[in-house]
């Protein structure tokens, strides 16, 4: 029963992965046991699974109704699973989660490793990736995505959190161009911007109705990576826009200024996104709960101290 089980399993990630090799690699096995599993299958149930040719695989008739009935199957098995777990709490399992980068270092993975001190039988495998990831395709069992959600059909989203901006420069520039008391003053200073796709990001600052304004400042760098904004900014290139978390040690320590202080960043918003499922795994919904209820805590105690 276990060997069916497992052939099963194989299956529907082959079909959902869309080649075996990508299957492979998300079961950590060989694209030959993989290949191996499906002709074994397709031998026991006397039926072609899969058209496949060199380039490509599709399901046959037979394997698309077989596809269909083992979904349903899983669903019930992952039900059962649910329950047990829920009962005892125990989490065990791998879970994949992919963020961004440098939030997702900073902010999240402390919060998430964690949990394996509380759940020995949880894995981790977290991919820190800027990159919009499809949840499904990719195999990941959520992901934290930060600012407005796009259309995201078949996923579910929380808020984990918001997160401010500064505006801040150094010392040594704001010595030598002098310091911005006004959103108006800022388009007559230098700035590090933020690019991504080839497009420069404006900055957000609140006016005193606490309404955003955008504001396009003169820009003399871009860069499509915070980390190295805030070392242009920090090394006296000019005035940069970064969220709180990441420029916490350099204001603290002096090395950068936090400007217009009457006039704070705009906050942007976290989320935890998963796919629907009519039955939530343990491992997802205790790492979802665990950031709800730590993140924002973290986050408040960096605005706080500076």
């Amino acid at each position: 029963m276990s060997d069916r089980l497992s052939g099963i399993s194989v299956f529907v990630t082959a079909v959902e992965a869309g080649s075996f090799a990508l299957a492979a690699s998300r079961l950590h096995l060989s694209r030959s046991a993989v290949g191996k599993t499906i002709a074994r299958l397709e031998q026991r149930l006397g039926v072609r699974l899969f058209h496949r040719t060199t380039r490509s695989q599709s399901l046959t008739d037979d394997g698309a109704l077989f596809y269909e009935r083992c979904l349903r199957a899983l669903e019930e098995i992952r039900g059962a699973e649910t329950l047990l777990e829920s009962g005892k709490r125990q989490v065990s399992g791998r879970l994949r989660v992919s963020m961004p980068v440098l939030f997702g270092r900073m902010c999240i993975a402390p919060l998430l490793t964690e949990l394996t001190r509380e759940h020995p039988g949880l894995e981790l495998e977290l991919s820190f990736n800027d990159r919009v990831v499809d949840l499904i395709e990719d195999g990941f069992d959520m992901a934290i995505r930060n600012g407005t959600l796009a259309n995201s059909g078949g996923l579910v989203a929380r808020r984990i959190g918001d997160h401010r901006m500064a505006l801040c420069a150094s010392p040594a520039y704001l010595q030598r161009c002098g310091e911005p008391h006004s959103i108006e003053q800022l388009a007559q200073h230098e700035a590090v911007t933020y690019m991504r796709a080839g497009a420069r990001r404006s900055w957000l600052v609140l006016d005193s109705d606490g309404k955003p304004q955008e504001v396009m400042p003169t820009n003399r760098l871009q860069m499509d990576d915070l980390q190295a904004i805030a070392d242009a900014a920090t090394a006296g290139f000019g005035i940069a826009w970064l969220p709180c978390w990441l420029v916490r040690e350099q204001l603290l320590s002096g090395a950068l200024v936090r400007l217009l202080r009457d006039r704070p960043g705009a906050a942007f918003e976290a989320h935890a996104v998963w796919p629907h499922t009519p039955h939530l795994p343990l491992k997802v919904r205790l790492a979802v709960d665990t950031l709800v209820s730590k993140l924002p805590a973290s986050l408040a105690l960096v605005e706080k101290a500076l």
